[in-house]
């Protein structure tokens, strides 16, 4: 096995729910293997109350997430990416950066839970199911042998990953 650390960017519109509770459970169930990162293509400048309800609900950290842009992690001095996960359509479909080590990407869509019902109770059950389906994505990808797995294969497995 190897002491490689990973970087793994989360990426979405907003970077308000669904890539903060990716990049939490990264960094949370990564155990030092992975390092996880999350941003936007067009920031809403905070991060959605629910999110960091949710994180806490499951004792996940909830402080120090910023919404952010992409562009951060395009700059020459960014850490350099070894993967980059989409997690919502419009992200999926938009033209993403080029990043500095051409870094494995894959598509990973969760329904947006933000603006989601009308009170608390509707509000927390939505990012309830979208913490669940991200947790069990993250899961599968960190039990991959990515050290060992070729490039098409691993990239495959990325891929199936997303459509779980």
């Amino acid at each position: 096995m190897t002491d490689k650390v990973y970087n793994v960017l989360i990426l979405c519109t907003g970077n308000s729910a669904r890539s903060i509770l990716g990049e939490a459970l990264i960094n949370h169930l990564g155990q030092g293997r992975f390092k996880g990162y999350s941003a936007g293509s067009q920031p809403t400048g905070k991060v959605n109350p629910y999110a960091l309800k949710t994180l806490q609900k499951h004792g996940l950290q909830s402080e120090g997430y910023r919404s952010k842009s992409w562009d951060e992690f395009a700059l020459p001095e960014a850490p350099k990416m070894d993967f980059v996960f989409t997690v919502c359509g419009n992200a999926d479909g938009e033209a993403c950066p080029v990043w500095p080590g051409h870094p494995m990407r894959a598509h990973w869509g969760v329904d947006d839970p933000a603006g989601v019902g009308s009170n608390d109770e509707e509000a927390m059950a939505a990012f309830a199911k979208a913490f669940m389906i991200l947790k069990r994505r993250v899961e599968l990808f960190m039990s991959l042998p990515v050290d060992k797995l070729d490039a098409l294969a691993l990239k495959q497995k990325l891929v199936e990953i997303g459509q779980q």
